[in-house]
Formats: C-alpha cells, structure tokens, sequence
C-alpha cells in the first residue's frame, strides 16, 4: 500500500519566464507512483510552443545574468544550496513516493543537491583563466564567455540531485537554460520554482518544460537558440539527440549508459568487495549507471564469493520505499518493472539463477523484485552484454590477469570499472587496461566533486564535473596581442 504524502501537487506546470503555466495547447500527461502504478497528478505536457516561450525567456534573460560578475552569481548559487537545504525532508519524502527509491537512500539526495551548487559557487569565484608569453614580442590570454541557453535533459534516476549536477555549472558559469526533465519523475522538479524565487534567481534565467522526450525533448535539442545540450540517459536516446543535434552543430555533452565490471582478485579483501558489490548493484533499487552489474571473480575465489553474494541479495529487505528499514524499494515504473523482468526471464535460459529473480512474496503489488544474481554467466550472453537498469547481476569467473581485462572490456559500454586486490601494482595495470571513464581501486562510487564524469564507447561523450563543466558551458576565446614592433613580411611592398 502506498503511503501518500501530504501535499502533493495536482498538477505539475511548466516554470517558463519566471511564471508557473500550462502548455500552450493545454496538454497533460499521468504521474503515476511505483507502489500503486496509478496516476497522482498531471503534469503540463510540452511541445514545441512551449520550448519555444522557454527559449525566448532564457535568451531575453541572457545579457543580465552572464554580464554580473562570477562573484555575484557565486552568492546567488550559495543561496540556492540554502533553499535546497532548507526543504531537505520534504525533497526526501517526494523523490522517494515519485521514483520508489527508499527513504534512507532519498534522504542524501538533498545534501548532494546543495553541495553542487556550493561546490561551483567556489569554483567560478577562483577561475583564473590562461595566459602565454612569447617572449618580449607578444602576449596572448584567454577569455571565457558563456556559451548561451543552455538545453539540459535529465534521467529519472535520482531526478533532483541529478537535476543540480547540470544546473548548477549552467548558472555558474553565466548560462540560461531549459530544463526537461524525466516524464517519469517530475514531481521534485516542482519544487525548483520555488527555491529559485527563494534565491533570488532572476525570471527566465532557468526555466523548465515537461513532457515526453520524443516532443518536448526533441524540440529542444532541434531548436536554433539553444547552442549546447547536456544529456543524462540512455545510449539509444543519446545516439538520436547526436543525430538531431548535428544540422546546428550543437555541443554536446552525453552520460549514457553502462554495464561497469567488478573485478575481485582472489588476493582482494573479501569482506570489503563484497559490501562493495552488493551496495553498488542493488542501492538505488539497481537503477545506477555507474552500478557493477558485471562481476568477475578470480577462479579460486569464485564459488564461495558467488554463494556469499547469493545469501547478501536473499536477505536484502525490499520493501516500501516510504518504511526507513528498506533496502531496496519499488522500481520507478511499470514499464521499465517489465523490461527488468524480461531480463530476468532471459537469464534464467542464459546461466544459472543463484538468488532472487522472483517479487517478494509479503508484496503483492508494486514494482518490486528480489536482489537478483546470476553466475557462470558467458560473455555472450544478453545479461552480460546488455544494460538492464535493476538489481540484477551477472557473475562470471576468471582465471588470469589477462582474461579480467579481456572480459571486462567485452561489451559496447564503459563508464565505471571497479578493481579489488591487494597488489596495487596489478590494481593500476587493470585500471590502465580496462576501458572506461572512470576506476575506482578497492573503493566503491566515491565521487570528488572535482573529478571528471563520463565514460567511452557506448557510455557516453565528453566530460562533466570540476573545471570540465566549466568548460563545456563556455567557449574560450584567445587574444594576441603585440608587446613591441610589428616585424610582418611585406608582400607587396617592392615595386
């Protein structure tokens, strides 16, 4: 049963020039809830028109917001982190019921939310920029402007905080922007007006159109006045907005999807890798693009780590997501609950189903399934191969150094890796070989704030995070300039 909070919205409109307003042709769409699968409110569903008034409004608000100086938008951002804080239970409480994320996991997102904007607040105050000497003849220098309006287009895995990780170097670094977010968890974004009125952010400096991605979505990445997309999604998605966003020749910034290796040596220490494990494929109810879905265990250890792993996942509590004992809550829709199970069903004639893979028994609606683990997975198989976005894992073993780097290398994806072994010297030749964005050695997904993000191949383009994101929302510009005579050859000169 679905544990409604107090509040909630009947409708969820469009946030364009300061205003909060319908679509233009009064178009609405169901927000539905994970545990109940029916419909709580209506949220306005945005077309082109709608694009186009938001565009408009960012481009009017452009001039004033990039020509204040960095230092001035910095306390603004602080303000905002403020307001986040602020409404950091009620956030919480929304993102859980609207995504079924469960409530200790929903309970963070708040904080990482505010530190973003607090982050690149520091961050655009103590940017210098570069300069070059030539010797005694010329000086050259740079200059960063930004790049315009801003389009960003955010997945509904951890919706707000994902939200703030692209808000907030857009307003640092003196962009407007558009924000679309996911169609399936609009519900925290509602609160965005209000933190921005809060702040003191000025109207048609950020605004937000919802809808489906194929309308909304799309007239946003087609639209002329919006020189820049940031996108958060799947690579199928991303491949299309590449496409789209060819004919303006638009910057593009792509985090996609993933299906990250866990590489455990026999050597590695057993207690920590399997934490690491279990948190890292089955928080947030699975639904992570960094999530080791793939785990690869050195022969020696592998049948005991196996087992090991099949008893943590049995014993995982899912449950509401609202109940603060939950571990693993309801999955985010019915049509995505249906697709994982379609994975589920595949894997059971592809390798050997070890645990889960079944709805807990005391649930008897929702979108729920048990923490899932498969082993003596084949490379070839669709659950070692594909993203499947849940708590599902595949396990395959391995029997030397270079068959790990083999295996995890053997898909289309590479955005995370993570390695377990107590020889650092092996720990680096793997991260060095392993394709992929980001390693992490004997950690689990512990992020700087100052680091890159993104991956290869399939996973994703370009870098976001510390000075990246600064670079992606401006363009340099490099002024040369003469310190002394001008000796150029004269052509032309001679009679």
């Amino acid at each position: 049963m679905s544990t409604t909070p107090e509040g909630l919205p009947s409708i969820i409109r469009h946030w364009i020039g300061g205003e909060l307003v319908d679509a233009d042709d009064g178009r609405t769409f169901d927000v539905s809830d994970p545990v109940s699968n029916s419909a709580y409110a209506q949220a306005s569903r945005g077309s082109a028109a709608d694009v186009e008034r938001a565009v408009a409004a960012a481009r009017a608000a452009f001039p004033a917001w990039s020509g204040i100086s960095n230092r001035e938008r910095a306390i603004v951002l602080n303000r905002i982190a403020d307001a986040v804080e602020a409404r950091h239970d009620r956030l919480a409480t929304l993102e859980s019921y609207d995504s079924g994320l469960p409530i200790t996991q929903a309970r963070g997102q708040a904080r990482r939310a505010a530190e973003n904007f607090r982050y690149f607040a520091d961050v655009i105050v103590a940017l210098g920029e570069e300069a070059f000497r030539q010797g005694d003849d010329q000086f050259s220098y740079v200059v960063r402007t930004p790049v315009g309006v801003a389009g960003l287009i955010t997945p509904w895995n951890t919706p707000f905080m994902l939200e703030s990780w692209k808000l907030s170097p857009a307003l640092a670094s003196g962009c407007t922007l558009v924000l679309k977010p996911a169609e399936w968890t609009p519900l925290s974004a509602s609160l965005w007006p209000e933190i921005f009125e809060e702040a003191g952010v000025p109207a048609g400096v950020v605004n937000i159109v919802h809808g489906v991605g194929e309308e909304a979505g799309q007239a946003l990445v087609d639209h002329p006045g919006v020189p820049l997309i940031s996108f958060t999604g799947s690579t199928d998605t991303g491949r299309h907005i590449i496409r789209s966003s060819a004919q303006h020749l638009k910057t593009i910034s792509m985090e996609l999807g993933g299906k990250s290796p866990v590489v455990v040596f026999a050597d590695a220490d057993v207690e920590a890798a399997l934490d690491s494990v279990a948190f890292g494929v089955f928080s947030l109810n699975g639904e992570r693009c960094t999530a080791g879905s793939r785990v690869l265990i050195e022969r020696p250890l592998y049948e005991d780590f196996t087992r090991r792993l099949a008893e943590r996942a049995s014993r995982v509590r899912v449950g509401l997501p609202s109940d603060p004992a939950t571990e693993v809550g309801a999955l985010v829709h019915a049509e995505h609950y249906a697709r994982v199970l379609s994975y589920v069903e595949i894997g059971k004639k592809e390798a050997r189903l070890v645990a889960g893979g079944t709805r807990p028994e005391h649930l008897a609606e929702g979108n729920y399934l048990q923490p899932t683990v498969f082993a003596d997975v084949e490379r070839d198989a669709r659950i070692f191969q594909e993203e499947i976005f849940g708590p599902v894992v595949a396990v395959a073993p391995f029997d030397d150094e270079s068959e790990a780097v083999e295996l995890a290398n053997a898909t289309q994806y590479g955005l995370a890796a993570y390695i377990w072994t107590s020889d650092l010297k092996r720990g680096h030749r793997i991260a060095h070989a392993v394709e992929s964005g980001m390693v992490w050695i004997n950690s689990h997904n512990v992020r700087d704030l100052r680091t890159p993000f993104g991956g290869v191949k399939a996973s994703g383009v370009g870098r976001e995070g510390g000075a990246h994101s600064i670079d992606f929302y401006t363009e340099s510009k490099i002024v040369h300039v003469a310190l002394g005579d001008v000796h150029t050859p004269r052509f032309g000169a001679s009679s």
